[in-house]
């Protein structure tokens, strides 16, 4: 039994986790200062900040694994990764999973579209041939070896070919060494109630507001046999709302009266970043 820094957050919870995705430095201290275990890096939100752009192929190998290394590098809480496709074929996928390891990551989502790939909640995706995705999963499992790294197998066959190709590819996944299965965009309580019950556990479930699947609560879940429960852009969402609200406000009135509470103070934002840190690091060192 493998015992990897996400084995060890989900036993912490209880065997089912619920959690947010971040997107950079900041949003991943929020999501630790919250006292959550874990959190997720989306090529949706990675996308959507860094680049501006849809979750359609255009994030690169390079620039997902920067932020992981950044965002890895910010917090004590282990980070899980959307390595898409692993960017190529099984040497793509080798090289994917060495620099996640390298940039600190505790594991990553490895799915089954075609390149380029979209957001698994958007229409007209294609997945490859069932034997290549296994083959790309194994080269996953061998280029992890022994390191503490979490491997999620995840399909997105339902919408391409149909559940039952869904179910048997992450049986096969799981049987070459994934550590969990992701059946994605389930568009109803029947699919994940058949999900739950003949996908191999530990189960994730892809939690995404106006999205396809219902959005459902943790003992919902859980009593339909899945055990981690991701949020991955409740955040971006937010953030974006928030920031829109803010910003129209300020265009109008030329100011943010009646916004304070809506927005962290200056002394809290400090805090976060961690300024009094930094000022007692540079005063031993006689640069305060």
């Amino acid at each position: 039994m493998r015992n990897t820094r996400i084995h060890r957050a989900l036993a912490s919870e209880g065997g089912h986790l619920v959690f947010p995705g971040c997107f950079d430095c900041l949003s991943a201290r929020l999501v630790q200062k919250a006292g959550f275990p874990m959190s997720f890096i989306s090529g949706y939100s990675v996308a959507a900040t860094a680049l501006g752009e849809p979750d359609m192929g255009l994030l690169t190998q390079t620039e997902i694994v920067d932020q992981a290394r950044r965002v890895c590098g910010s917090v004590g809480i282990p980070i899980l990764v959307d390595a898409d496709t692993g960017y190529g074929n099984p040497l793509n996928v080798v090289r994917t999973v060495k620099l996640m390891i390298a940039a600190g990551a505790a594991g990553c989502f490895l799915e089954d579209q075609v390149w380029p790939k979209r957001c698994g909640h958007m229409r007209n995706k294609r997945v490859i041939e069932r034997t290549e995705y296994i083959e790309k999963i194994r080269a996953a499992v061998e280029a992890r070896g022994d390191a503490d790294f979490f491997i999620v197998a995840r399909t997105d066959s339902l919408a391409a070919v149909s559940l039952a190709e869904a179910l048997t590819r992450v049986q096969l996944a799981r049987e070459t060494g994934a550590d969990a299965s992701f059946v994605e965009a389930p568009e109803s309580l029947d699919h994940l109630r058949v999900i739950g019950k003949e996908s191999p556990h530990p189960n994730v479930a892809n939690m995404i507001e106006h999205g396809k699947t219902p959005v459902l609560s943790k003992a919902e879940l859980a009593a339909l046999g899945f055990h981690i429960i991701l949020y991955p852009l409740a955040g971006l969402f937010a953030a974006a709302k928030a920031m829109e609200t803010v910003f129209r406000k300020l265009r109008v009135d030329a100011n943010t009266k009646g916004l304070s509470e809506q927005m962290m103070n200056f002394g809290s934002f400090n805090e976060l970043i961690g300024v009094d840190e930094k000022y007692r690091l540079a005063e031993r060192f006689g640069a305060g």
